[in-house]
């Protein structure tokens, strides 16, 4: 009787397991090209979607297509098997998410980065203007030399936002400063082509530019890596017409490397990311104490748009149509940590946030166009 009553029990214990498993919310999460683990947008959608999960109630599957024919394949696969919501991350996967949106209606979608004329999608876009204009705004404070570079993934509208913001909060901050802007390519390739963004920054840096800003997917790697290759920028080798201005960064510890590379009159060169925190990505030496070529990031919280759908399907309350997150909704914002900490003072994060209330009231207008 003992054993039967304990079988009895844990077949109870295994119903009662099946049964909340069952009725946790399943997502599907389609990544971009990238995957998943990019450091970057991929990541940033990844990480709302762990926090949803350990915030109860809520199961998330990934797939990740090894070529973007596969995309279609993926989210199909999510609604044959009767998620409650899939979730393609990127504007790539848009033809996909409205494709196997349209064939089933009563489902839920949404599509992160571009609008979805599928009623049953929520499209979550944001104002990348915004967010760039600040970072723009500290780059053209902070450059030795007046001179700060764009360098941009695909040429797409999309991307032109992030470099409109940019150059309008450098030219905020600094009238006179100098924007030297280039793109990786017009192709998806241009997403994950490091090699040529290396090329672009050898360029920039040629033009005197000592900061410059990302928005290439995993075609800004090259960037970070040609800036730890060089570290600094060196008067002599400056162009006909710049000069080092000013000095910020003189009393910061430097690393053994930078200051065997960078002895006599130089000064540091940096980057800013994007999308996600990249500041410790600057850390060359792994001490934060020295200095960080990572200026500070354009953070676009996909991350917080990614966490609020899946709260709104959990609570009932999904709503398709297109959904924008700027900095009124935290969507966008520039980062600062253990690692830029020495670079940006309490005085330029005063004027930044003074900036930023600006924009948040329509006292400043950012254009989101060239």
């Amino acid at each position: 009787m003992k054993h039967l009553t304990t079988a009895l029990t844990l077949s109870l214990l295994a119903l009662s397991g099946l049964a909340a498993a069952q009725s946790n919310l399943r997502v599907g999460m389609a990544y971009d090209a990238g995957g998943k683990f990019d450091k970057s947008f991929n990541e940033s959608a990844y990480t709302g979607s762990q926090r949803a999960e350990k915030a109860g109630g809520v199961v998330v599957k990934d797939f990740e297509p090894s070529d973007p024919s596969q995309i279609v394949q993926g989210i199909r696969g999510f609604s044959q098997d009767g998620f409650d919501l899939v979730i393609g991350v990127g504007f790539a996967n848009n033809a996909s998410v409205t494709q196997v949106a349209k064939e089933n209606p009563d489902m839920a979608f949404g599509l992160i980065d571009d609008v979805s004329e599928a009623k049953n999608v929520a499209s979550l876009t944001f104002k990348e203007e915004e967010g760039s204009y600040l970072v723009g705004y500290l780059a053209a404070m902070n450059s030795s030399t007046g001179v700060v570079g764009f360098l941009g993934g695909m040429d797409i509208p999309l991307i032109h936002k992030f470099e409109a913001g940019y150059i309008a909060g450098a030219k905020a901050a600094n009238p006179k400063v100098s924007i030297v802007s280039q793109y990786v390519g017009t192709t998806p390739d241009a997403w994950n082509n490091p090699g040529k963004a290396k090329e672009i920054s050898a360029s920039m840096r040629s033009k005197g530019a000592d900061i410059i800003f990302a928005a290439a997917g995993a075609s800004g790697k090259g960037l970070q890596d040609y800036i730890k290759q060089q570290q600094c920028l060196k008067a002599a080798q400056l162009p006909k017409g710049v000069t080092f201005k000013t000095d910020n960064y003189k009393a910061v510890p430097k690393s053994a490397s930078y200051t065997s590379a960078c002895a006599g009159n130089t000064r540091p060169m940096f980057f800013i990311g994007v999308d996600s925190n990249q500041n410790y990505l600057g850390d060359f030496d792994s001490k934060p104490g020295t200095l960080n070529h990572g200026l500070t990031s354009m953070m676009k919280r996909v991350d917080n748009a990614v966490y609020t759908l899946i709260e709104d399907v959990k609570a009932d309350k999904f709503k398709g149509g297109q959904r924008v997150f700027g900095l009124k909704d935290n969507g966008v914002g520039y980062a600062i940590d253990q690692y830029n900490k020495a670079l940006i003072s309490s005085a330029e994060v005063a004027k930044v946030e003074a900036v930023k209330a600006k924009i948040i009231s329509g006292a400043i207008k950012v254009p989101a166009e060239r």
